[in-house]
């Protein structure tokens, strides 16, 4: 048995109790379908027609809990197929899918490197899989080989600034106790890591904090035997060499230099990308979705007055409010953030969005002229866009 293998054995990740799905969800990017839709899709998928997924890597079936679930709630039908190497993680999955009685998937104990033999799919969720295989590069090209006509990949990689002092106690800890078994391992570096000083870089990094979640997370963090991180260059560049193009990050706004500097013109987005990242220092993973290079595309833009707009994290009539009423709202993620500055008239457009009513709707409901609308409508989607808080998708409709 290989030594990844053997940690999720031992140690299924993230630990969950089946038991928590009575009382609660759990829900993050990627694999919103709201979010799918707007990165891969366009914002104008037709729900009508079943939603082909692929969980590659499922672990304790956090993503295709959340996505499955909620496709449910909506009454939008899907197919799904989960694969994991762990059988504890999949008996973990199966258990939270038969709580809350889900339909339609199929589990499979194997690797996502035979994702073609599973079928072509319309999405792929890959979440804190690809960086822990031997060779990540076969990975990507197996997945992109999975892929159905238009479709798109949700995804999330390591990412090496915010997790400074992580691979230097990886390292350490394989030296020492890398021929123990997991029990023994966990336990040995646990008195260790007490031991440390709080100077040192792991110590003293707040962006991370698996290893006071348990066991679990300890382990999967810090005594991982197979784990990489992929700095913007690094990551644009296998995606390219395996047939993907980034439609977009899931905080766009965590990308952008001109937020903490002033930039010198002329650098290219990939170059402005990688910029932003070596400034901010915190990003511990990059979460986004990836469509194939022969297709490349971005997310969805309210330049179309066709899309749904959504708005993520905040009930659309709180913000309305606050908005109205001129009260402070801060946007933010990994440590940077903004004020929330938007025009008073732009509070009855934000009040209007319900996930169901169409840009044009909302315009017509507002008894907004389309020139003033689309003026208005813009600097909502200038401020809410860059922090993954506006989608646009017709899932609800």
């Amino acid at each position: 048995m290989s030594k990844v293998r053997e940690q999720y054995e031992a140690f299924p990740y993230p630990e969950r109790d089946p038991e928590e799905e009575r009382r609660r969800l759990i829900t993050g990017s990627p694999s919103l379908p709201q979010e799918i839709d707007h990165f891969v899709f366009g914002g104008q998928r037709d729900w009508s027609r079943p939603l082909r997924v692929l969980v590659a890597g499922g672990g304790t079936g956090d993503g295709l809990i959340q996505l499955t679930t909620l496709l449910t709630q909506y009454g939008k039908p899907y197919e799904a197929v989960y694969v994991d190497l762990s059988e504890a993680s999949r008996r973990v999955a199966e258990a939270r899918a038969g709580v809350r009685g889900l339909k339609n998937i199929r589990f499979v104990t194997g690797s996502l490197l035979d994702a073609a033999e599973y079928g072509e799919f319309d999405y792929i969720d890959c979440c804190g899989v690809l960086h822990h295989l031997p060779e990540p590069e076969a990975g990507f090209e197996a997945l992109r080989g999975a892929l159905a006509p238009g479709g798109g990949m949700g995804f999330m990689v390591y990412a090496p600034y915010g997790r400074s002092g992580v691979y230097t106690l990886q390292a350490a800890f394989g030296t020492l106790y890398g021929d123990l078994p997991p029990g023994e391992r966990i336990a040995k570096a646990r008195e260790v890591y007490e031991r440390l000083p709080q100077g040192h870089p792991f110590k003293a990094n707040r962006n991370v904090n698996d290893h006071k979640s348990g066991d679990a997370g300890f382990y999967d963090l810090l005594l991982h035997t197979q784990d990489r991180a992929y700095d913007v260059p690094a990551l644009l560049d296998v995606l390219e060499r395996t047939g993907w193009a980034l439609s977009g990050f899931t905080v766009p706004a965590l990308y952008d230099p001109s937020r903490l500097a002033e930039v010198p013109e002329g650098l290219s987005a990939p170059e402005r990308m990688a910029l932003a990242e070596q400034l901010l220092g915190t990003i511990r993973t990059h979460t986004g979705y990836a469509v194939p290079k022969a297709e490349a595309r971005g997310p969805a833009s309210g330049r179309n007055r066709t899309l749904v707009p959504q708005i993520k994290g905040v009930q659309a009539a709180q913000l309305a409010r606050a908005v109205a009423q001129g009260q402070k709202v801060t946007l933010g993620s990994d440590g940077l953030s903004e004020a929330l500055v938007l025009p008073k008239e732009a509070a009855p457009l934000i009040g209007a969005v319900d996930g169901r009513r169409s840009l044009s709707e909302i315009a017509a409901a507002c008894r907004a002229d389309p020139i003033g609308f689309g003026a208005l409508w813009g600097k909502v989607e200038a401020k809410l866009g860059p922090w993954g808080m506006l989608l646009y998708s017709s899932v609800l409709r």
